[in-house]
């Protein structure tokens, strides 16, 4: 398999037998962007491929091959850039068929012979948690609630020898958790937070937070008909911090790990949190609820402050919370806080270096004015519509006072339309580039 472009097509031709530069004028090719062209023998069978690579593309275009190529076995030439083309080729092969009749076992697919030097083992851990990720996503509501979610969490803990407990229902206000237990009252799942470590207490320690609204109806405000299609998806920071988990654990990396989930419904009944309830929280703040949609920062704001209890080296918090984040980047960049300049910095290197793409966003203190309530220390919405996802983190940044690095991760979670690498469906979204900036900190 051959990467070209326009102005290296020529030269590529040059060097392979002439039928090939034949079959490439017949059919009109000049190697743009994202194309491929089989040039087959003289018995029909697959002899070469040309594939069109730019340099814009070069992290990501091999993902698209997977559905492009006949199945059969290939060796990449002329790649810029060989290893990440391995990669995306593997996401690329991702497929999510648990539920079709034909689930696709018997199909043969394209393989990729993988170069020299190519790091298979840690390629394989980040392989197996991005598919991880998809799948907890892609899995409907009626077979994933919170029982569910925990059940997946107690599987990756015990894989890896981790100390595993979960806290459920009433349970929850009797141990001062009562944001969490007001969001998830009115479901028929019980509402459950999974907590578990793993690592030698020496370590540093490092904290996962993630958001595990199982499905969100909006409660009361309940959300129209088109914006629940996609509301399965509302656990997808829990996904990404138990693939994010998968890595730390597999790699063997030197931290103490703590993974904290709260994993709730947002349902509607008779005992649903109402628009104007004032909840106490954990950490003693009162707050005034403005939208009972805002959900996930109320389940996130108690976890965090049993987090901050344990004053770790970082705290990372991940969830798809805000509409106006995927407003202002779109759902393919993902937007990120922290208060650590260095962090971000070391964030913003790796994100580029293994093409998972992320935006640090303003933590704009002027701003915290806009949630405040007249009759509660804070309302957990911001007036007047503006900065959504800046009110919110700093909603969140209230309830971390100890931790030496905190950083929250507003993400979407989810391929609108495929694209290469990248099927459409369920998403890890930036985990590899925090992996990356993990081992870079706390291995060098």
């Amino acid at each position: 398999m051959h990467a070209v472009n326009a102005d290296t097509l020529e030269s590529v031709l040059a060097h392979l037998p002439p039928e090939a530069g034949r079959w490439a004028k017949a059919n009109g090719y000049e190697g743009s962007l994202g194309s491929v062209l089989i040039v087959p023998d003289s018995e029909g069978g697959v002899v070469r491929i040309l594939f069109g690579e730019a340099a814009e593309s070069a992290p990501h275009g091999a993902g698209g091959l997977p559905g492009a190529l006949p199945a059969g076995t290939y060796r990449l030439e002329g790649f810029s850039e060989p290893h990440m083309a391995c990669l995306a080729f593997a996401l690329g092969s991702y497929t999510y068929r648990t539920y079709k009749s034909n689930k696709g076992a018997d199909e043969a697919h394209p393989r990729l012979v993988v170069p020299a030097g190519f790091a298979l083992s840690s390629a394989r851990i980040e392989l197996e948690a991005v598919a991880l990720v998809r799948d907890l996503i892609n899995t409907p509501a009626n077979d994933f609630g919170p029982e569910e979610l925990a059940d997946a969490a107690c599987r990756i803990a015990e894989r890896f020898g981790a100390e595993f407990s979960v806290i459920v229902g009433e349970d929850l206000l009797e141990r001062n958790f009562p944001m969490i237990h007001a969001v998830g009252k009115a479901s028929t799942r019980a509402l459950r937070l999974i907590d578990f470590s793993w690592g030698d207490l020496s370590n540093p320690r490092v904290t996962l937070v993630g958001k595990g609204v199982c499905f969100d109806t909006g409660g009361l405000d309940i959300k129209p008909p088109s914006s629940m299609l996609l509301m399965k998806k509302d656990m997808g920071g829990a996904a990404n911090v138990l693939g994010l988990a998968f890595m730390i654990m597999a790699s063997n990396l030197p931290v103490n790990l703590r993974v904290l989930i709260p994993a709730v419904e947002n349902s509607i009944s008779g005992n649903a949190f109402r628009p104007g309830d004032i909840l106490p929280s954990r950490r003693g703040i009162s707050v005034e609820i403005g939208n009972t949609d805002a959900e996930g920062r109320l389940v996130l704001a108690d976890a965090l402050a049993l987090a901050d209890e344990q004053s770790p080296d970082l705290i990372v918090d991940m969830a798809t919370l805000t509409g106006a984040a995927r407003i202002a980047l779109g759902p393919e960049v993902m937007r990120f806080y922290t208060d650590s300049d260095a962090f971000a910095g070391a964030l913003a290197e790796e994100a580029e270096t293994v093409a998972d793409p992320l935006w640090r966003m303003p933590l704009w203190k002027p701003y915290s004015k806009m949630p405040d309530s007249k009759v509660a220390d804070i309302n957990h919405i911001s007036t007047g519509g503006f900065a959504g996802s800046i009110t919110t983190a700093l909603f969140l940044s209230r309830f971390v006072e100890n931790a030496e690095t905190w950083a929250h991760f507003d993400i979407f979670g989810w391929n609108p339309s495929t694209r290469p690498g990248h099927p459409e469906g369920g998403e890890a979204q930036a985990i590899r580039a925090f992996f990356a900036a993990l081992k870079k900190r706390y291995t060098a």
